[in-house]
C-alpha cells in the first residue's frame, strides 16, 4: 500500500506544516471506541454469557510521522476559484452547521479532482486549518484497488505506529486509527485526510476521521453518504489556455507560442475538450518539439484516426483512463456505453435510449443513472430526462463500438438494429408532432397530446433530427418534410435550408423522381424565408415545372403561391400578381380552401405593394374569412396582421390598431413569438399614427425584445427602424439616431439593401431634426442610390423629397427645387397622391425659400392640394389650398417619414 501522491514522490518525514490549531476540542466530539472518561454506574446487564474482546494497549516510544504528505499542485492550477471556495467552506473549522467536515469531489478521469484536492489542502493549511495532512491513493482504478484494511495501516503507519503494533485486518485496526486521531485531536491536533481515486464506498469508510478532523475524497463515481458532494467539471476556455501557456512554460519559461497565435491556443484548447489532463498530455508533446506551432498540433488532434491517439505522452493516456473507468462497469452497463455512441446528435433521451438498448425505459434509465454516476455521461442541465457525453468520452465510446462490431457479423447485425431502431424513432416521433402544426382537418396520431407538446419534443430533439438527416438518404427525406413547418415556426431557417438541401442530394443518389418536386418545393420555401430570394426562385420555378409534367395541380398551387412569396421580396410585383392568381385559380379547382386562403392572403400584399389599396383590402379580408372556416389560427393571424397594414394605408388607423391587436393575441394563443414579434411592430406603427406615442413605444421596444430571443435580426431590423421614427415623432433625435443607425447596421449585415435603404432615408430625417443637414443629405443620397439598386422607384421618390429638404436645409435652394421636382414627378407616377401632396407642399416651401414669383409658389400649393383629394385627405388638401390662397412664407417642416411593417407571408410548403 502506497501512501502520498500518485506518482510515488518521496515524503518528508516528522515535520508539521502549518500554524497549530489552538482551541481545545470539546469531549463530546471524540468518536468510536474510545471510552475514556466515560462513566457508567446505573448501567443495566442486557442479557448474559460470555464475551470474548481484544484490548489493544500499546505503549512505546514515538516514532517518525508522515504528516506532511501533499505534494504541491502542478504547474498551472487555475480555473477552480468556485469550487476551491465551496470547499474550503465545507473544511472551515469555524463553519455553520452539523456533520463531519468531509467532502467528496466526483467528476470523470483527467478532470482534475485530485489536482483541486492539493490546492485545497495547502490553501486550508495556509489559513492555519490543520496542524498535517494524511494522503492515501485508494488506487480504486486499477486492476487491484486498495483494500480499507490496507489503507488504514498505511494511514496508522503515518500517523507514526510501528508495523509490528499494527492490529490484524478488522474491526481493531479501524478502532485504533480513531483512537491515534482522537489523542491528536485532544492534543489541539487537526489533521486533513486526503482519500485519493476512491472507486466504492467500502474503501472509504472506515477512514472518515471523526471529531473535528477533516477530510477529502476524490472518485470518478458518485459516492454518496460520506459528505458533501462537489461535481468537478472542465474547464472554462480561457483557463484551459491559461493552463496550457503555464504549462509550456514550466518546461521553457521563453516559450512564446501561447502568446503569438492565441486563435490556435483556443482551438487546441477545444481539441483537449478543456479537460486539464489532456492539457498537460498535449503541453508535454509540444515540450518535445519546441519548433511545432500550435496550429499544426490542433490540426494533428482534429485529423487524426480518433483524437485520443494524440492524447498520449508515452508515460499518460486519456484512452488508458477511460478503460480503467469502463472496467468498472458491469457488462450491461459497458454495452449501453457503447450503444450511445450510435446516437448521432449531441445528447439523447431516456425514451430514446431505451428504443437504442432496445430495454424496457425503467431498466434503462437505471443503467443510465449508473453511468451518470461513474461520470461517463451526464445529466443535460437544463431538460430532466437527457443524458450527454464529454466530446473526448463520445470518441472514446465510438472507438469501444468500432471494436465491438468488428467482433464478428452477429455483433455488428446487433448494432445496425439498434441504429435503425434509432433512426426510425426519431423519424416516427418527428412526423407525429409535425401534424400538430399542420392547417387543422388532418388526421392527428395520439403520440402528442397537443401543439405545445409537439413544440416541446422537437425543441428538445432538434440537433439530434439535424444529425439523423445527415445519416442516410432516406432519413433525409422523411424528415425534410416533417421538420418544414417546425423549423419554419422556431426560425430555425438555416436548418430548414441544410435539411432539404440534404434531402434534394437524397433524391438523386437515390433516382426518386417522385418525390423531387415537392423537395424543390420545400427547399424555395425555405431558401425564401432564408432571404436567398434569386436562388429561391430558381427552385420554385423547377418545382412548379416538375408538378406541371406529372400533372399534380394542387402541388403545382403550392409551387405558384411560394413563387408569388419570392417575386414580391424581388420586387417584381407584377409578375409576382400573376404567380398568386395562378395559384388561387388551381387552388380553388382542387377544393383547397386552406390553399385558396393562403393564396388571398398573398395576394392581398402584392396588391398592397402595387398601392391598389382598395382591392389589397378586399384580398386581405377574403384570406381571413376563409382561414375562420377552416379553423386556421395561424393563418387568421397572418391574414389580420397584414389586414391592418392595408387599413394604415388607407389612412383607417383605428381599424388597424384592432387588426394588429386581433394579430398579436391570435399569435401568442398558438405560441408564434416571430408572429407576435411581426404584429407588435406593427400595432408599434398604428399607434403612432395614431400619436399614442408611450404606448408605441413599449410596442416597438416588445417587437425588438422578441425578435432579439428569435434571433430574427431582419425583424429586429425592422423593430429599431420603427423605434427611430417613434423617438422622432417625439424629436427625440439623439434615441431616433442610435435606433436608426443601429437598424442601419443590421439591415447591411443581413443583405437587406431595401431595408437598409429605408433605414438610410429614415436616419436623414433625424439628422435633419438634429440640423446636421450635410450629415442628413449624405445619409438622403445613400438611401436614393439603395432604392436605385432594388428598382424601387416609389423609395427612391420619397428619398428624392427628403433629399431636397435637405439642401433647403443647407441654403442650397435651386438644387432643392431639381430634387423636389424630380419627387413629384416619381411620386405622381406612382400613384401615391398622399405622398405626391407632401412633396408638393416641400417644393411650394423650397420655391418660397428660393424668392419664385408668387405664380410658382401658388401653382405648387395648387397641386399640393389636388393630390391630397385624390387621395381623400381633405383636410390636408384644404390647408394647401389656404396657403396656395395667401400665398405666405411658410416655415420648413419636416416629412413625415414611413413606418416600415412587417407583412406575413403565408408560403405553404408541399
Amino acid at each position: 500500500m502506497v501512501v502520498g501522491g500518485k506518482n510515488n514522490s518521496t515524503k518528508r518525514k516528522g515535520k508539521k506544516s502549518g500554524k497549530p490549531q489552538q482551541r481545545q476540542a470539546r469531549a463530546t466530539e471524540a468518536a468510536g471506541s474510545d471510552f475514556r472518561g466515560a462513566g457508567f454506574a446505573g448501567s443495566n446487564v442486557l442479557g448474559y454469557g460470555t464475551m470474548t474482546a481484544n484490548t489493544y494497549v500499546q505503549q512505546y516510544a514515538p516514532v517518525p510521522t508522515a504528516l506532511d504528505a501533499l505534494p504541491p499542485p502542478p504547474v498551472g492550477f487555475t480555473g477552480r476559484e468556485d469550487d476551491l471556495a465551496y470547499i474550503l467552506g465545507v473544511l472551515d473549522p469555524d463553519r455553520t452547521g452539523e456533520g463531519p467536515a468531509v467532502a467528496v469531489l466526483s467528476g470523470w478521469g483527467g478532470v482534475g479532482k485530485t489536482t483541486l484536492a492539493y490546492a485545497t489542502g495547502h490553501a486550508a493549511q495556509r489559513r492555519g486549518w490543520f496542524t498535517g495532512v494524511l494522503l492515501v491513493d485508494l488506487h480504486g482504478y486499477d486492476p487491484r484497488p486498495a483494500q480499507a484494511e490496507e489503507a488504514l495501516e498505511a494511514l496508522l503507519r503515518s500517523l507514526g505506529v510501528p508495523h509490528e503494533h499494527l492490529p490484524p485486518p478488522g474491526a481493531g485496526r479501524e478502532a485504533l486509527y480513531r483512537s491515534q486521531l482522537n489523542v491528536r485531536q485532544e492534543k489541539g491536533e487537526r489533521l486533513l485526510v486526503v482519500a485519493d481515486n476512491a472507486s466504492a464506498i467500502a474503501q472509504v469508510q472506515p477512514l472518515v476521521p471523526p471529531g473535528h478532523h477533516g477530510m477529502l475524497v476524490t472518485s470518478r463515481h458518485r459516492l454518496t453518504g460520506l459528505g458533501r458532494m462537489r461535481t468537478v467539471n472542465r474547464l472554462q476556455p480561457e483557463d484551459a489556455v491559461a493552463l496550457l501557456d503555464a504549462a509550456l512554460k514550466n518546461n521553457d519559461p521563453d516559450d512564446p507560442r501561447v502568446g503569438e497565435d492565441p486563435e490556435a491556443a483556443e482551438r487546441l484548447a477545444s481539441a483537449c475538450g478543456y479537460l486539464p489532463l489532456a492539457l498537460q498530455i498535449t503541453a508535454a508533446l509540444l515540450a518535445q518539439d519546441p519548433g511545432q506551432p500550435l496550429s499544426e498540433r490542433a490540426d494533428a488532434l482534429g485529423g487524426a484516426q480518433s483524437v485520443l491517439d494524440g492524447l498520449d505522452d508515452g508515460e499518460r493516456s486519456l484512452r488508458t483512463m477511460f478503460d480503467q473507468s469502463l472496467e468498472r462497469l458491469t457488462p450491461q452497463e459497458q454495452d449501453l456505453f457503447r450503444l450511445l455512441a450510435l446516437n448521432p446528435g449531441p445528447n439523447i433521451s431516456t425514451p430514446a435510449a431505451a428504443v437504442l438498448a432496445d430495454q424496457p425505459q425503467p431498466a434503462t434509465e437505471r443503467l443510465l443513472g449508473r453511468l451518470a454516476a461513474s461520470h461517463l455521461i451526464e445529466r443535460t442541465p437544463t431538460v430532466r430526462g437527457r443524458w450527454q457525453m464529454h466530446d473526448l468520452l463520445r470518441a472514446y465510446a465510438h472507438e469501444q463500438a468500432t471494436a465491438a462490431m468488428d467482433r464478428g457479423r452477429a455483433p455488428r447485425r446487433r448494432y445496425d438494429q439498434a441504429h435503425d431502431r434509432l433512426i426510425h424513432h426519431y423519424i416516427q416521433h418527428a412526423q407525429a408532432a409535425s401534424t400538430h402544426l399542420a392547417p387543422p382537418g388532418g388526421p392527428v396520431p395520439a403520440r402528442f397530446t397537443d401543439r405545445d407538446q409537439a413544440l416541446e419534443w422537437f425543441d428538445a430533439e432538434r440537433e439530434n433530427l439535424m444529425a439523423t438527416a445527415h445519416t442516410t438518404p432516406q432519413a433525409a427525406l422523411h424528415l425534410s418534410s416533417a421538420l418544414g413547418s417546425y423549423l419554419k415556426w422556431r426560425r430555425h431557417l438555416q436548418d430548414h435550408v441544410v435539411v432539404n438541401a440534404l434531402a434534394l442530394d437524397a433524391c438523386t443518389r437515390l433516382n426518386d423522381t417522385r418525390n423531387k418536386a415537392t423537395v424543390w418545393n420545400n427547399l424555395g420555401g425555405a431558401l425564401l424565408e432564408f432571404r436567398r430570394f434569386e436562388d429561391a426562385v430558381h427552385a420554385l420555378e423547377t418545382a412548379r415545372d416538375l408538378y406541371q409534367q406529372t400533372g399534380n395541380t394542387q402541388r403545382e398551387a403550392t409551387a405558384w403561391n411560394n413563387l408569388g412569396g419570392a417575386l414580391q421580396e424581388l420586387r417584381r410585383f407584377d409578375v409576382a400578381l400573376h404567380a398568386l392568381e395562378t395559384a388561387r385559380d388551381l387552388y380553388q379547382q382542387t377544393g383547397d380552401t386552406n390553399g385558396v386562403a393562403d393564396a388571398w392572403n398573398n395576394l392581398g400584399t402584392a396588391l398592397q405593394e402595387l398601392r391598389r389599396f382598395d382591392v389589397a383590402l378586399h384580398a386581405l379580408e377574403t384570406a381571413r374569412d376563409l382561414y375562420q372556416q377552416t379553423g386556421d389560427t395561424h393563418g387568421e393571424a397572418t391574414a389580420w396582421n397584414n389586414l391592418g397594414n392595408s387599413y394604415g394605408d388607407l389612412g383607417r388607423f383605428d381599424d388597424a390598431l384592432h387588426a394588429h391587436q386581433a394579430a398579436r393575441d391570435l399569435h401568442q394563443q398558438t405560441g408564434d413569438t416571430h408572429g407576435e414579434a411581426t404584429a407588435w411592430n406593427n400595432l408599434g406603427g398604428a399607434l403612432k399614427k395614431l400619436r399614442r406615442f408611450d404606448d408605441a413605444l413599449h410596442a416597438l421596444e416588445t417587437a425588438r425584445d422578441l425578435h432579439q430571443q428569435n434571433g430574427n435580426a431582419h425583424g429586429e431590423a425592422g423593430a429599431w427602424n420603427n423605434l427611430g421614427n417613434a423617438y422622432g415623432a417625439l424629436r427625440r433625435f439623439d434615441d431616433a439616431l442610435h435606433a436608426l443607425e443601429t437598424a442601419c447596421d443590421l439591415h447591411q449585415q443581413n443583405g437587406n439593401a431595401h431595408g437598409e435603404a429605408t433605414a438610410w432615408n429614415d436616419l436623414g430625417n433625424a439628422l435633419a431634426g438634429l440640423r446636421r443637414f450635410d450629415d442628413a443629405l449624405h445619409a438622403h443620397q445613400t438611401a436614393r442610390d439603395l432604392h436605385q439598386q432594388t428598382g424601387d422607384t416609389h423609395g427612391e421618390a420619397i428619398a428624392w423629397n427628403n433629399i431636397g429638404t435637405a439642401y433647403r436645409g443647407l441654403g442650397r435652394v435651386d438644387e432643392a427645387v431639381v430634387a423636389g421636382k424630380q419627387a413629384v414627378a416619381m411620386l405622381a407616377a406612382a400613384r401615391d397622391w398622399f405622398r405626391a401632396g407632401e412633396a408638393w407642399g416641400e417644393l411650394a416651401t423650397t420655391l418660397t425659400a428660393a424668392g419664385a414669383d408668387t405664380a410658382q409658389v401658388r401653382e405648387a400649393w395648387e397641386q399640393s392640394a389636388q393630390a391630397y383629394t385624390q387621395a381623400g385627405a381633405d383636410e390636408e388638401a384644404a390647408a394647401s389650398r389656404e396657403h396656395a390662397n395667401s400665398t405666405e412664407t411658410v416655415e420648413a417642416q419636416l416629412p413625415a417619414v414611413a413606418d416600415l411593417p412587417e407583412r406575413d407571408v403565408a408560403s405553404e410548403s408541399g
